[in-house]
């Protein structure tokens, strides 16, 4: 079912499927929620997907005013007291899981950083709670000089295929170049907008410390946007860590590795439901 909510003058799309415990998936920079067709077509079968496209990605509009990691988990409180309306009351078991990939990692960390009594547990799908490094804000200044100067498209098409293996690369061309075609319509003020929130973010180590549910780290062995060294340094924070590899993938798992992708993260949530439930 689609579904959309008002927020901060912009109207915000996302889907609900499935039935049983909440679990709500956030799409990385650049992508929308299609994203996760693949994870989708199985979890909805065990439990409640609800699956936004951010602010500016896909149909959802971009808001008013300043974007931040802050702004967007603000719009994800929004949609779930849409779809949960006890959410401040509800019992464990109708607590929200977030799991978010790349910057929805980033927006997942805001999320729990000032509503960590309103979920069950998150993960994080190649994503990190350290802040950019001054190389890294260098990077994404780059990357925004790109964009206005030449366009979304262009820079779609030129950074889209870094995100995967070499090895993933080389065999399925197809699948890169698909998700290179699914994009190339990106507004570029959305993209510099986001590039921009992210460089601002702060360290948010102390959420994965001071975080009472258990965390699911999802880790590409091959990522080069976030290094499986810098991954692993953050394993160790929360009390309770589930930690993943996947040993073919860069920054995109679910497609390089889909049904590992899928397996760990139901493993994950059908074990903290159990502990929990």
């Amino acid at each position: 079912m689609i579904k959309s909510i008002q927020y901060k003058a912009a109207k915000i799309h996302y889907r609900v499927l499935g039935a049983g415990s909440p679990v709500l998936l956030l799409h990385g920079f650049g992508e929308d929620s299609r994203i996760w067709e693949g994870t989708i077509a199985d979890l909805s079968k065990q439990f409640l997907l609800i699956v936004p496209d951010l602010p500016g990605s896909g149909p959802s509009q971009l808001m008013q005013g300043e974007i931040s990691m802050e702004s967007m988990a603000e719009a994800v409180l929004e949609i779930l007291k849409n779809e949960i309306p006890d959410l401040s009351a509800a019992p464990v078991n109708r607590k929200p899981v977030l799991i978010g990939h790349s910057m929805g990692g980033y927006i997942t960390l805001a999320f729990a950083e000032k509503y960590p009594q309103l979920l069950k547990a998150f993960g994080l799908f190649h994503s990190t709670a350290f802040a950019d490094s001054e190389e890294k804000k260098q990077v994404r200044q780059k990357s925004i000089a790109f964009i206005r100067q030449h366009g979304a498209a262009k820079f779609i098409e030129q950074s889209t295929p870094n995100l995967f293996s070499l090895q993933f690369s080389k065999k399925y061309p197809e699948i890169v170049r698909q998700q290179v075609e699914l994009y190339t319509n990106f507004s570029p003020s959305a993209l510099v907008s986001y590039y921009e929130a992210m460089m601002k973010r702060p360290d948010r180590s102390g959420v994965l410390k001071n975080f009472e549910g258990p965390i699911l780290f999802i880790i590409g062995k091959h990522d080069n946007a976030i290094p499986l060294k810098d991954s692993l340094q953050q394993c160790h924070m929360p009390k309770t860590s589930y930690v993943r590899i996947l040993e073919n993938s860069g920054h995109m798992g679910m497609l390089e590795e889909a049904e590992k992708s899928v397996s760990f993260l139901k493993m994950f949530l059908t074990e903290i439901e159990m502990d929990q439930g």
